[in-house]
């Protein structure tokens, strides 16, 4: 398949992944006066009092633009806006699309690493798990060995949310996990060692079926790196309480780095002190960086526009990515 033939089948992922936003933001809009609630025994969560570890060492900072990957316009027009270029640099491919070695290339030179988000709509994942396609995994593995260069891998993102085919209530999280080992195994078998495996999972809210992601964890066999996708909605909401359980859940499991892997802010909770508040959890929490979601998505504005917004993330991200000060000797 050409890159040009692939076309159609990546706008219908980006058409995919806009309605699962969507869908998402009527999930949220209808807890709100929960969430305000909660605000007032946040002091008494565990995840509140955030008993992690603060970083100051060089991180991640990436972003999705919906030209991707069939032009790197998009990320070098965001990068120009707010300063600094991106080191992950995501797109979301369907299943049977080939591996966008252009795209990757274009990252490479750019100090960027692409990260693919492989998603299996509509297909049988313990058809996956029991072979049945082997023959594309094989060519699509083949293609990320012959790049060299890192590529970090997801499959079936936000497993643990139900508004894809793969997911929660229309999946099991058996055969999940069952096609996640066996699509490890098919590349590791070829001999893509530069893939690093990005474990995504959708921030946990038990009030709208959305489960801690456990069942759907693969093990620490198959796993490189842990993804979190959450957004703000609200003006009331911090990163505490976006992010904080589901990363003391991915705690119980594994020690692997942590990136939130998809995140924006609406425009109603405040670009840019949420941008400001996005950047400090990161580092309080000591992740390994985030993603940068820049489309909107169903009357949703998540791309940054305002003066105000990428002046936070001008004055962010360079502070974010500034290797640490040396160790003074003595």
């Amino acid at each position: 398949m050409t890159p040009s033939e692939s076309r159609p089948a990546t706008r219908s992922i980006n058409r995919e992944r806009a309605n699962g936003i969507g869908r998402r933001v009527g999930l949220v809009i209808a807890i709100v006066a929960a969430i305000s609630a909660a605000v007032a025994i946040v002091a008494i969560k565990p995840w509140a009092t955030n008993p992690f570890h603060p970083t100051k060492t060089v991180r991640y900072f990436g972003v999705y633009e919906p030209d991707a990957p069939h032009t790197y316009a998009g990320i070098d027009q965001f990068a120009h806006a707010i300063g600094t270029q991106p080191n992950l640099v995501s797109y979301y491919s369907s299943w049977h699309e080939r591996f966008q070695a252009g795209f990757a290339i274009s990252a490479t030179k750019r100090g960027a690493v692409p990260v693919v988000q492989i998603d299996p709509k509509d297909i049988s994942l313990a058809s996956i798990a029991a072979g049945d396609y082997d023959t594309y995994l094989r060519h699509y593995a083949s293609e990320v060995k012959a790049f060299r260069g890192r590529v970090i891998l997801s499959f079936g993102h936000e497993m643990n949310g139900n508004w894809y085919s793969w997911a929660n209530l229309h999946s099991s999280a058996g055969d999940f996990v069952d096609a996640w080992r066996h699509l490890v195994g098919v590349f590791r078998a070829v001999g893509a060692r530069n893939a690093t495996w990005l474990w995504t999972v959708n921030v946990i809210d038990p009030n709208n079926s959305i489960p801690d992601p456990a069942p759907w964890w693969p093990g620490d066999s198959y796993v490189n790196w842990v993804g979190i996708d959450g957004y703000y909605y609200l003006s009331s909401q911090s990163f505490a309480q976006v992010f904080g359980p589901t990363i003391v859940a991915v705690l119980k499991l594994t020690h692997d780095p942590i990136i939130i892997s998809e995140t924006g802010v609406a425009p109603d909770a405040g670009q840019p002190a949420k941008i400001d508040d996005l950047f400090r959890g990161v580092r309080s929490y000591g992740l390994a960086g985030f993603m940068w979601f820049d489309q909107n998505t169903q009357g949703r504005i998540w791309r940054i526009s305002s003066p105000g917004a990428f002046a936070a993330f001008r004055q962010n991200a360079k502070e974010f990515l500034r290797p640490p000060a040396p160790t003074p000797t003595r």
